[in-house]
Parts: structure tokens; C-alpha cells; sequence
């Protein structure tokens, strides 16, 4: 059952009077109690599609199109009040610098009860504290001196677990990871995401992690879904994906990761850039940069076909690829 289903989603931005493709036609589906990676180069649209979904970009100058269902509603569909009794509640989000989500000038238990009498104002202080103190020690962290620091008095990984604790603090239905790992040290970044994924089986929580770093998803995501330029190009089990990818840029990106085995080959970069997001181009959005490209994916908008079960690939030799 899908917990989260994007259908056909637009999502451009305004800027000196023209417009920018940052998100164009995704469809994706989200399965109750699974892990999905969302991968791609950055400025691809990862970060901002799950910025719709949240409903956090600015209307002034972002405009989104399309139908974000979450648990049987339609979130484009709700007002600013029913959608802020979501967040937190239902839908939460972890962002990648974790220190922008704490107050500075406030302790860290402080801030964290504040915003659990936000949703919980019947509730005592004492109740408050005693949520905040349960969270920290969650995740791993000495829950009562954790309490009475402020934000930079504590360590990246600390951060992130108080960032980690608070998205749980209501047992969220859909956790979101906006490259919440990045900025961390291996052994940081790997103890962090095994307590996620130990949490997400007590909590039944589904996951989305938006993240650069192929090992994660291959460790961390049961299924992955690959953005380029904002087309949604390749979908799929990460195991299939990583092992057979179905379209080129998902090739790329692999072999773009370091292989340190003694027989992998060195890595390669992806030559050129992201096109213009100003422009869309009738072909493959990859064509200019893709090393398998021909004549018809110059001119052709190659459609996003079936593969098999929830595998799914927008490239006109994908079936031909995958037999090699």
C-alpha cells in the first residue's frame, strides 16, 4: 500500500520574469513501511521535490503542479492550517545542517519542549521533559546533560541525533532525510543510520532519504528512484538498480562512486553539466551528456515504461541495456 504518491508533479520557479523547471512530471510512489532513496547530482531536483511535499517553498516564487497524496489526502489540496497539523505530527523532515534547526540562543531540552506543547498544549511541563528526555535517550545520546546544552556545545553527530529526535517526537508516519547524513564522518554517518533503521522497525516509520552517497542507499534504502535535471529517469529495488541499472545516468552515477576493490576500476566523472532548467529540450533530457546517446534521443522524449514489479526506467534502449 502506498503511503506517499506523487502524481505528474510541476514544480517551477520564477526568477527576473522567467521561468525555472526545477521539478517536471514526477510520479513516484512511496511504500507503507519502506525505504526510498532519491538520488541524482546536485541541483537536480531532489531537495526540492520533497520541499513540496512538506509544502514549505515559498508561493511567491515557486508554483507546483500536480497531486502529492499522503494517506489517503491530497496535501496541495489542504489549507496552511490543516497542513501545519501535519508536519511533525505525521510528516516530518531532518535537513542537513542540523544546527539551522536548533535555536542558538536556546537550551536544547527547552526548544525541543516548546515544540511539543506547539502540538501537545494540554500537556505538563513535567510531561514535556519527560518526551524529551525518552527521545535523546532514543537515539543514543545522555539524554540529561544533552538536555541542558545549547546547540554549539555539541558535536555534528550529536546534532543530528537531537535533529533525529525531534522529527520522532510524535512517531511520524513519513520520516524525510534531506541529506541528513552529509556532513558526517563514516563511522558517524554508519552508527546514525543503523539506529534509524533499528527506530523504524520499533516505530513503523517509512523513510525517504534524499542523499548523493550511492553506499548509503545501498545499505540504507530498500528501493532508490533517480533524478536528473528534475525528471524523475529510473526507479526501482536499490538491488536491481545498482546491479542492472536500466538507464545510462544511473550507470554513470555508479561508476562516478570509488571502487575500492582491487579489481574495480577507477571512477569516472559524468562529463558537461545540468542543462538550462529554463528550457526543456524535446529529446532525453540526458542526451547532450550521455555517452550512449543516438539520433532518436535527440529528438524523441523517451517515455517512463515498466520494467517488471516497481521497476521502471525513461529511456528508449532500457530493455535492450538491461539483457546485456
Amino acid at each position: 500500500m502506498a503511503l506517499l504518491s506523487i502524481e505528474n508533479l510541476n514544480v517551477t520557479y520564477t526568477t527576473n520574469g522567467e521561468r525555472v523547471y526545477a521539478v517536471d512530471g514526477v510520479s513516484l510512489d512511496v511504500l507503507q513501511g519502506r525505504s526510498l532513496g532519491i538520488v541524482g547530482e546536485s541541483g537536480s531536483g531532489k531537495s526540492t521535490l520533497m520541499h513540496a511535499v512538506l509544502r514549505i517553498l515559498h508561493e511567491k516564487i515557486a508554483k507546483v503542479e500536480g497531486k502529492i497524496v499522503f494517506d489517503g489526502r491530497d496535501l496541495l489540496a489542504l489549507d496552511d492550517r490543516e497542513m501545519m497539523k501535519l508536519r511533525w505530527t505525521e510528516l516530518a523532515v531532518v535537513f542537513q545542517k542540523s544546527m539551522n534547526a536548533l535555536s542558538p540562543v536556546h537550551r536544547v531540552g527547552s526548544f525541543m519542549r516548546d515544540v511539543y506543547h506547539v502540538h501537545r498544549p494540554e500537556a505538563s511541563r513535567e510531561e514535556g521533559r519527560a518526551r524529551v528526555l525518552a527521545l535523546l535517550e532514543m537515539v543514543n545520546l545522555p539524554a540529561k546533560r544533552v538536555y541542558r546544552l545549547y546547540p554549539h556545545e555539541l558535536s555534528g553527530g550529536m546534532m543530528q541525533r537531537v535533529g533525529i529526535a525531534m522529527s520522532l517526537m510524535f512517531n511520524p508516519k513519513l520520516l524525510i532525510m534531506d541529506e541528513a547524513t552529509t556532513a558526517l564522518d563514516v563511522v558517524t554517518q554508519t552508527q546514525i543510520i543503523q539506529e534509524i533503521q533499528a527506530l523504524e522497525k520499533q516505530l513503523n516509520v517509512t523513510r525517504i532519504m534524499v542523499t548523493h552517497d550511492m553506499s548509503v542507499v545501498a545499505t540504507a534504502c530498500d528501493e532508490v528512484a533517480v533524478i536528473y535535471a528534475g525528471r524523475l529517469v529510473e526507479m526501482g529495488s536499490t538491488l536491481d538498480t545498482l546491479v542492472d541499472p536500466l538507464h545510462p545516468y544511473t550507470r554513470c552515477l555508479i561508476q562516478s562512486y570509488p571502487n575500492f576493490s582491487d579489481e574495480g576500476d577507477a571512477c569516472r566523472s559524468i562529463p558537461g553539466t545540468l542543462p538550462d532548467m529554463r528550457e526543456r529540450p524535446e529529446g532525453c533530457i540526458f542526451a547532450a551528456r550521455c555517452p550512449e546517446a543516438k539520433e532518436i534521443c535527440l529528438l524523441q522524449k523517451p517515455l517512463m515504461r515498466d520494467y517488471g514489479a516497481r521497476r521502471r526506467a525513461a529511456c528508449h534502449f532500457a530493455e535492450v541495456k538491461s539483457h546485456d
